[in-house]
């Protein structure tokens, strides 16, 4: 009986000593600010922020698991664009779950979320374009319009795209100078992707003869002046348009295909000097704009006539 009884005694003790410690705890936890009352009641305190820093740290590894598990399998250029798109996400995710943890551990939102409302309208007035930049980037990498290597023309301008981030799309210029292109360009303007379905594009250099000339040995001549370059490619072959009677020359053009149009105002250039080089050789001459100009003179005494 006496044994029953401290064994009785010992655990209302532990109880006692259990139900302090979590009391001590609790109120450890509590410690914190309190404003308002009822609805609006709002507290800050140790525990909530305890929560909040533990919900960061959960949603940070749950997140970089994703992360690893879906990259895993990706090449590298795949894995940035990736990477871009999932720090959007991971900001989204952060707020979500801070909102969420306040809420569960009895803080009043409401104010919060209303007071945000309105914030965000004012931003979002304010940097539409930047939102527009950012859901453009997410959909260039979405739908892989735009890939890194592509060869684009944007306003004029052609450059290869080197980086493609959640804002903006950088890309280098045929004279090595960086272009930041904002990514609501490739949804709102029209963007012209010389590589987008394959490599190779077709160029052209145009040439002027003087009438008279052997249009036979002119096309002859315009084949020839791309031979032996490697740049140029075989297949398709290469062929000679005859334009037009302009109106000081007869107009030729020799097209031809590269697998580098990055490059092709260096290989028109080449292809230019040979066609002057062949011409001079064989007295093919090429005609500057001219005009004839008649000078009629009154003799004198004259009266002018009227019609």
């Amino acid at each position: 009986m006496v044994k029953i009884l401290i064994q009785e005694t010992d655990q209302a003790l532990a109880q006692t000593i259990k139900r302090s410690v979590w009391e001590a705890i609790s109120e450890v936890l509590n410690w914190g600010f309190h404003w308002g009352e009822g609805a609006n009641h709002i507290q800050i305190t140790i525990g909530t922020l305890l929560l909040v820093t533990l919900s960061f740290l959960a949603t940070s590894y749950v997140l970089g698991l994703v992360r690893k598990i879906y990259t895993r399998n990706l090449n590298e250029t795949d894995t940035l664009k990736f990477i871009s798109v999932f720090k959007f996400i991971k900001y989204l995710a952060y707020v979500i779950v801070v909102f969420a943890v306040l809420s569960f551990s009895g803080v009043n939102v409401t104010p919060f979320l209303a007071a945000s409302a309105a914030l965000l309208v004012g931003v979002g007035l304010a940097l539409q374009e930047l939102f527009q930049d950012v859901l453009g980037g997410i959909f260039i990498m979405l739908d892989k319009s735009l890939q890194a290597g592509d060869i684009i023309e944007v306003e004029g301008k052609v450059g290869r795209v080197v980086d493609i981030r959640l804002r903006t799309t950088r890309a280098v210029t045929r004279d090595d100078k960086i272009v930041i292109i904002p990514n609501h360009k490739f949804i709102s303007d029209t963007v012209f992707n010389y590589t987008q379905n394959h490599k190779q594009t077709r160029e052209t250099v145009s040439v002027g003869v003087a009438y008279g000339s052997d249009t036979a040995l002119v096309k002859a001549l315009l084949l020839k002046s791309l031979e032996k370059d490697s740049r140029i490619l075989s297949r398709p072959k290469p062929f000679v348009l005859f334009e037009d009677f302009g109106d000081s020359a007869l107009i030729f053009s020799v097209n031809f295909f590269v697998s580098d149009s990055f490059t092709d105002p260096v290989v028109k250039s080449d292809i230019r000097f040979r066609i002057d080089e062949l011409f001079r050789k064989n007295n093919i001459s090429i005609p500057f704009p001219q005009r004839d100009v008649h000078l009629y003179t009154k003799p004198s005494g004259e009266s002018p006539k009227t019609q």
